[in-house]
């Protein structure tokens, strides 16, 4: 027990010395060398030519996954699009051509369902007859205090979607990538790296994504690229409110949509799937859109009790049974209410 006492704390002492010589080298080399990147390099960097590929995007029948499936045309590229709403995902296809995609495939399925997972990539393969980039989109919001659910058990469904629902089509369409030596895109969000109250099932989800795939690329290496988005707040469902509520069901909740986000600005879709989009031709290993949410990521690892103390003051309420309180609310308010959003994710009383 001596022995072993004596191992750990040397090991606690060398490993703390030893890690604070290694970043103070280290550092310093690095930031030279992205600075030189993005200065003199990335601005000139054409990257990967999309025409003719075949890109496989779940979760594509609205928001982010609909959008980068037009910046993907843009490009050149095959779509294939999945989602459980084969009405939309055709109207998606629709526009997908006429915006330069040479072939679109739809695809309706339930990426919960490991089977239906299975289904869609090899639908794709025997389609386009390859793979080159998997995009695992599909996702889906959930707000309110844990305290408050009624139906604990439904909020499984979260997890199912937003991790099992990338972790599914990533495992069967990784031999496909491999062989294209392709990418994987998968989308996490912010909320994975730095978590605010209310909603803990969906920052769980998100940072076990985030995890996953960062193990996923130190495993397949340079055979298979992968980029992880962590985007803010943009146009979406979750910024419509849309997400599983309190009794598990899934619906609209303006006014948990209104404390979340409350004045922050929602940005645009189309700019970030044409960030994405670029950032992956780059071969980027995240991005981060709006920029400015980049510095939290920083305060996280360095200071997360001020993460702490700006998430009880912004989001949570003196009184839980009066969401108005929320000073995140309170804010909205002042600023003219969900005036301060896009016309396309107001309630119509606010149009």
């Amino acid at each position: 027990m001596a022995r072993q006492t004596l191992t750990n704390g040397f090991l606690s002492g060398f490993m703390h010395v030893g890690l604070a010589l290694v970043l103070l080298a280290y550092l310093p080399i690095a930031f030279l060398c992205r600075l030189v990147y993005r200065l003199l390099i990335r601005p000139f960097a054409a990257g990967e030519d999309l025409r003719g590929k075949v890109v496989l995007i779940t979760g594509a029948s609205s928001g982010i996954g609909e959008n980068l499936a037009y910046e993907y045309a843009r490009k050149g590229a095959c779509v294939a699009l999945v989602a459980r709403t084969e009405i939309a995902l055709r109207a998606v296809a629709k526009t997908a051509r006429e915006l330069g995609a040479p072939d679109t495939l739809v695809v309706p399925a339930d990426i919960t369902n490991v089977d239906e997972a299975k289904r869609a990539v090899e639908e794709t393969v025997a389609h386009f007859g390859k793979l080159n980039h998997l995009v695992a989109n599909a996702g889906v919001w959930s707000s309110c205090f844990f305290e408050e659910i009624t139906n604990v058990s439904a909020f499984q469904n979260v997890m199912d979607l937003n991790f099992w629902g990338a972790v599914y089509p990533t495992y069967f369409a990784l031999p496909y990538l491999k062989a294209s030596r392709g990418n994987i895109v998968v989308t996490a969000s912010v909320a994975g790296r730095v978590p605010v109250a209310r909603m803990s099932f969906y920052n769980a989800s998100k940072a076990a994504v985030i995890r996953f795939y960062e193990t996923l690329r130190a495993e397949v290496g340079p055979h298979v690229r992968v980029t992880i988005l962590m985007p803010g707040y943009v146009v979406s469902n979750l910024t419509m409110g849309k997400g599983v509520q309190k009794d598990g069901n899934v619906g609209f909740d303006e006014e948990a949509r209104d404390i979340n986000v409350g004045p922050l600005p929602v940005g645009k879709t189309e700019t970030l799937a044409e960030v994405v989009v670029a950032s992956v031709r780059r071969g980027d290993h995240y991005v981060t859109w709006p920029g400015w949410y980049w510095p939290f990521h920083m305060v996280m690892c360095a200071a997360p009790e001020l993460v702490d103390c700006f998430s009880r003051a912004f989001y949570v309420s003196k009184s839980s049974d009066k969401d108005g309180d929320a000073l995140s609310k309170k804010i909205l308010m002042a600023v003219g209410g969900n005036k301060f959003y896009p016309k396309n994710i107001r309630s119509p009383q606010s149009q």
